[in-house]
């Protein structure tokens, strides 16, 4: 017997066989006015198999693969300090253009830390030095602006708007070099204590309101930074999960918070996972695997292969971006394009290779790429001038734009194929609405002229110079 979905399924996959579509398309661009603008109509009309040589993406609605969950940023120290600093209209104006999904890009994923990171103004913790019982657990500091900004956001996304969150350190006494700072590793007769500091947060935080949907074992656990950092090897982080965090979680009615592992970079990725996830008692208690973008830009691209591998290797977890963002932060390099097409390149690549959510790094910095209290300072979708009291919109908040305002959470990603490789990069989703968004970047400094194919009909569109467009398929 057909389940009643794929009956629907069926049906809806039919109907965009034998009726012509229209559709809309939604332009990003260098040099030019359009910033996720209105720039077209399309009417598809029947086609004929095109000639090699002329420029197509083809797509492909009967054909699904991952469930999207979401696309959202970081709720940072320094993103909540900041966001204090503007006036009234300018905080509605940051939480609309983020949240909103009518008026803004409709973030719809979100992230935050357990204690300080680099993008804190001081590194801190929510208990006392060596009360293992954790008795003097607070997260009284959260409460003056990170936890007003996540309420805010929650509130104008519309009341759901899932929430991860992830350790930098741990306290400096439970570590083997008695700082929060410069990696070191934590002492294995505090692991049980550090596992009760997961739960203690995570009851914190839902009980001002602010659901947490999941949780990554340690940021960036191979990174020794002079920020708050901590190191696991690949066994150190299986046995973390397999006999302490995992459990911990389940005895204390949270089985049902998606438990992320490895969040670290694509280079190292399937080294990781497989030490993890050939373990089978380890491997019950992960729901998925996140990773970063940083130092896995080279000649040949950024690893996604390595993504890749995973996804073949363990299809029954889940993939999530976790974060990234542009670098050495310089004022005279905001405007700079590549800041953009870095998060275009990047998406397009790791959904057509089975993400399911797309983390940035911090939702919104200062004038300076800051606060963060070790000077590393980075760009940010948005950046406040707190002086002036004014948002900067870069490129970057556009580019996510075009898949976070168009692919919404339960979207079922569809086949997008491209002839023209690098030149012409293109994926799609099938939102549950029934409408079609197929995302196209061309990073060329050429005009590319191109033919949209999908059930046996075809419509013609231009893709400019530098610009991610989003194609808006009415389905009857």
């Amino acid at each position: 017997m057909k389940s009643f979905f794929q009956i629907l399924f069926f049906c809806l996959c039919t109907v965009l066989t034998v009726h012509a579509q229209q559709a809309t398309v939604y332009t990003t661009a260098k040099d030019t006015p359009l910033r996720l603008s209105e720039s077209g109509a399309l009417s598809f009309t029947p086609a004929q198999q095109p000639l090699e040589t002329q420029a197509c993406v083809f797509v492909d609605a009967s054909k699904t693969f991952q469930t999207f969950i979401g696309i959202g940023g970081a709720f940072t120290d320094a993103a909540a300090e900041t966001f204090a600093k503007l006036p009234e209209a300018a905080q509605q104006e940051f939480l609309t253009a983020c949240y909103d999904p009518q008026k803004g890009i409709g973030y719809s994923f979100g992230r935050t830390t357990i204690n300080s990171s680099d993008f804190s103004t001081g590194s801190y913790t929510y208990v006392a030095d060596n009360d293992t019982a954790l008795t003097t657990f607070s997260v009284q500091h959260d409460m003056k602006y990170r936890i007003p900004l996540i309420k805010q956001a929650l509130q104008k996304a519309g009341g759901s708007l899932p929430v991860f969150v992830s350790p930098w350190s741990p306290p400096a006494w439970m570590k083997d070099n008695n700082d929060m700072l410069h990696g070191g590793h934590l002492l294995p007769q505090y692991r049980q204590t550090w596992a009760n500091y997961f739960v203690k947060f995570i009851r914190a935080y839902e009980s001002q309101g602010i659901p947490i949907w999941g949780l990554t074992v340690q940021n960036e656990p191979m990174a020794k930074q002079t920020w708050e950092s901590c190191m696991y090897t690949t066994t150190e982080e299986r046995d973390f999960v397999k006999y302490f965090l995992g459990p911990s979680l389940q005895k204390a009615g949270m089985a049902d918070k998606k438990l992320i592992v490895w969040d670290h970079n694509r280079d190292l990725i399937y080294e990781r996972v497989s030490g993890i996830l050939n373990d089978r008692e380890a491997a019950s208690y992960v729901w998925g695997i996140g990773f970063h973008w940083y130092e896995t830009w080279t000649d040949h691209g950024m690893m996604f292969d390595n993504v890749q591998r995973v996804h073949e290797s363990f299809p029954d977890k889940q993939l999530v971006f976790t974060e990234g963002c542009g670098e050495k932060y310089d004022e005279a390099n905001l405007n700079e394009w590549h800041l953009g097409e870095k998060y275009g390149y990047s998406m397009i690549n790791d959904f057509n290779n089975g993400t399911v959510a797309w983390t940035d790094w911090n939702v919104l910095l200062d004038e300076h790429g800051g606060p963060n209290h070790v000077g590393n300072f980075c760009f940010a979708p948005i950046h406040a001038d707190t002086q002036s009291g004014k948002l900067i919109f870069t490129n970057s908040y556009y580019y996510i734009g075009h898949f976070s305002k168009f692919v919404r959470p339960g979207a079922k990603r569809i086949v997008a194929s491209s002839n023209r490789g690098d030149g012409l990069l293109a994926t799609a989703f099938l939102n549950t609405d029934g409408k079609i968004a197929v995302v196209v970047m061309n990073p060329t400094d050429t005009k590319m002229d191109y033919l949209l194919y999908i059930a046996g009909k075809q419509a013609p569109v231009t893709a400019l110079p530098h610009s991610i467009s989003t194609v808006v398929i009415q389905t009857p």
